[in-house]
């Protein structure tokens, strides 16, 4: 591990201050960042500490929602009534992911901001242009089975680990910033980033600016929601797939539905245009098979992780399936029919 400095800011603007400086880092519940520093992946010149910082509290916003501060620790936020009550999509991915060590420790800031689990870009021996651009991929034509089949780049196939950010992207759900230039929200669809040219940058966050909350807007769905992640081992372990799925319903017919992919791609995945596929009909499987080929469309494998397509395809129609009938998703049971 690198030496680095360390600093403990007791307002928000002075840790933008300090953030805004090259080589520095945010650290919270630094379940993933450390990791990091440890494999030499993460070189920060100065470590941010924002533990002191009041961002940490569930407030309610008008109209029902709730504004989920970005030092709430993920096992807090799962378990809160009012999430649970109201969001109870975003309750279950959460509770999908990690170890309930990890989830009372991560912090929701950090598990917006985490970084992939390519095994290119944890080893430092390997190439990665995530991590040393201009280096290569070692995952195109390597090991890939954990890797995007949507929107990769021929400069990095690496996916986004988070569960709950699948879940945060079907609700439509706002990331509130704090910077040098004051506030500003970003639509969630638009925080994280594909690769392209430049896959060192996973968000859009600028320099010296941090998440401070995580704003949430009620979408009434009843039931009709689920949260599918399919995965090596039944906990403790990435997702290869994950689907969230919310349906807002009239009778036998769907009038919205919200639809995010995770492990297939460098951001959740969602694709308005295959929603819109839903919205006025009748549910059914030839219809959750069309839905689920405008998701996929463009879909590629590289090898190791083609088997993902179908995988996918498959559990997009086993989730609006149970959406539809309100049955969401146990935690224990994964099969796909």
């Amino acid at each position: 591990m690198n030496r680095f400095g360390y600093a403990r800011p007791g307002t928000i603007a002075d840790a933008a201050r300090i953030l805004a400086q090259p080589g520095a880092k945010a650290v919270a519940g630094g379940t993933n960042l450390v990791d990091l520093m440890k494999e030499g992946a993460e070189t920060p010149t100065i470590l941010v500490d924002l533990k002191r910082l009041p961002l940490d509290e569930i407030r309610e916003t008008e109209g029902g929602g709730l504004s989920l501060g970005a030092l709430v620790p993920n096992s807090t936020t799962a378990w809160d009534e009012r999430v649970e009550a109201r969001f109870p999509l975003l309750a279950r991915a959460i509770l999908a992911g990690a170890s309930p060590q990890l989830r009372n420790a991560a912090t929701n800031g950090g598990n917006l901001n985490q970084r992939t689990r390519c095994y290119y870009f944890y080893d430092v021996a390997t190439a990665c242009n995530k991590r040393a651009p201009g280096s290569g991929c070692g995952a195109i034509g390597g090991i890939n089975r954990i890797h995007a089949i949507l929107g990769a780049s021929d400069q990095c196939i690496a996916t986004h680990p988070s569960d709950m950010c699948v879940a945060l992207a079907a609700l439509d759900a706002r990331v509130k910033l704090h910077g040098p230039d004051g506030e500003r929200f970003v639509a969630f669809a638009d925080y994280h980033r594909l690769p392209g040219d430049d896959p060192t940058r996973d968000t859009m966050l600028q320099p010296g600016e941090i998440v401070t909350a995580i704003d949430v807007d009620p979408f009434e769905c009843g039931d009709h929601w689920t949260y599918l992640k399919l995965r090596d081992r039944l906990s403790y372990a990435f997702a290869l797939v994950s689907v969230a799925a919310a349906l807002r319903m009239e009778g036998e017919r769907i009038v919205e539905a919200r639809i995010a992919l995770g492990g297939v791609a460098h951001k959740p995945w969602r694709v308005p245009e295959a929603e819109a596929l839903l919205a006025g009909e009748a549910a059914s499987p030839e219809l959750f098979s069309h839905v689920a080929d405008r998701l996929l469309q463009g879909a590629v494998g590289q090898g190791g992780n083609d088997f993902k397509i179908d995988l996918a395809r498959r559990a997009i129609v086993r989730a609006l399936g149970q959406a539809v009938a309100g049955t969401p998703q146990t935690i224990a049971d994964k099969r796909i029919a």
